[in-house]
Parts: structure tokens; sequence; C-alpha cells
């Protein structure tokens, strides 16, 4: 069984969710609170797939414990808010969520969402097979999925390690953005091409000392090179 750490401070929320999962031979652990969900992340991080967290709940939100857990993990994080205003979707996915759901939930479109995101990590994972790149500061092992800068660990999101194998894939190439889009996200994007901003945002700071390796190209998208 695969399992999961639900969030929500909903108790009812909690419970039809529960009975559709379990209905799905998932394996769930429940937090009612933020404090709780970091907690119960910590004790079962080796057994933990995925995670569904809401973002509005007491002690601490889901944004702060989406952080927390990206310190740490890479592993799939959908967060599940009623908060729908377009900031609010582009501001999950710079604290590093995966996907985007917003209230009220349709238990079987999560479900197959998450069905698909979990499939997604295990193709992504198995295609990187053993190859390893190396250039000046940075190296990546694909197939542990580990990104190194100056040999300091660092934790990137699914989407985030995608997005950094297609751009080292595709070396020296100017990458038109709608050509990113279709590689990276595929038929699963459906906002605007600020989407892709806020990650390559987000990854440029994660890179640190080589984020300069990602070459803004006027007019056209991006380019990735080791200068």
């Amino acid at each position: 069984m695969v399992k999961i750490l639900l969030c929500d401070d909903e108790q009812r929320i909690r419970r039809v969710l529960v009975d559709f999962l379990k209905r799905e031979s998932f394996e769930v652990i429940e937090a009612a609170n933020g404090e709780e969900a970091i907690n119960l992340f910590k004790t079962n991080q080796n057994e933990l797939k995925l995670i569904l967290l809401d973002v509005m709940m007491p002690k601490i939100d889901g944004w702060e414990v989406c952080k927390e857990i990206r310190k740490h993990s890479s592993i799939p994080i959908i967060m599940i808010t009623a908060k729908s205003e377009e900031y609010d979707e582009l501001y999950g996915f710079q604290v590093g969520a995966d996907e985007y759901i917003t209230k009220p939930v349709k238990p079987l479109i999560l479900i197959a969402r998450m069905k698909a995101l979990l499939k997604r990590v295990v193709a992504e994972s198995s295609k990187y097979e053993h190859s390893i790149f190396r250039a000046k500061d940075i190296e990546i092992d694909f197939s542990a999925r580990k990104l190194f800068i100056q040999d300091q660990q660092v934790i990137l999101t699914q989407k985030e390690f995608d997005l950094l194998y297609y751009f080292i894939k595709n070396q020296k190439l100017a990458l038109e953005r709608e050509q990113i889009l279709s590689a990276v996200w595929g038929y699963e994007y459906y906002g605007e091409d600020r989407t892709l901003d806020t990650h390559i945002n987000r990854l440029r700071i994660k890179l640190g000392a080589c984020s300069s390796y990602i070459h803004t190209v006027r007019g056209i998208g991006y380019r990735f090179e080791v200068s």
C-alpha cells in the first residue's frame, strides 16, 4: 500500500477523503494542524510517498509546513485549499508544491491527480537511470535525484528537478517557453506561462552560486549553459 499524509483541520473533509483513499488502497495517516503535520512527516519520512496539505490550518499554516518539508525532502506535495486566486496558486508553487487543487475537492479527481503524480515520479526516476552530471560547482545524481551545489545538497521539488533535467539534456540550446512547458508540464499544464517564471526563479534561488547557468533569452525563453 502507498502511504500518504493527509493534513486538514476539518474532520469532516478528512473523513470523506480517507474513505475514498482507503478504497483505492492508500494507507493514510492524518494531521489536524500544521504542527502535527510536521511531526508526522518527520516520524514517517522514510515510508511516505505523497502529502495532501491544506493551506488554512491552525498553529502552522500549510505554506509554512510546505516550506519546512522542502528543507528535508522532495516528496510530492498536493496543496488543497479554498484559496482560488491565481497569486495563491503561484505562491503554492513558490513554496514547493507540485500540484494545487481548490476546494470543494472532488475525491475522484483528486485520486486521479495523485495517481498521475506518483506515476510520473516513478517514470521520471527510471528514465534518469545512473547518469551523473558534473560541471564546476554543480553535481547531479539523476538516479538518486540529488543535487549538490559546492558539495552541499540542495532539495528540489519533483517539478524543479524535471525542469533542471530538461535544461541539462538540452544544454546550450535556446528553448522557447512553450517548448519547456510542453516538455515538463505536458498535458497537466493549464495556467499561464507565469507558472514557468515562478519555477525558474525558485530554481535559480536554489542553484545559488550556479544560478547564472540559467540564461534568459530575450523574446524566446531560456538556455542552460555552464559559464
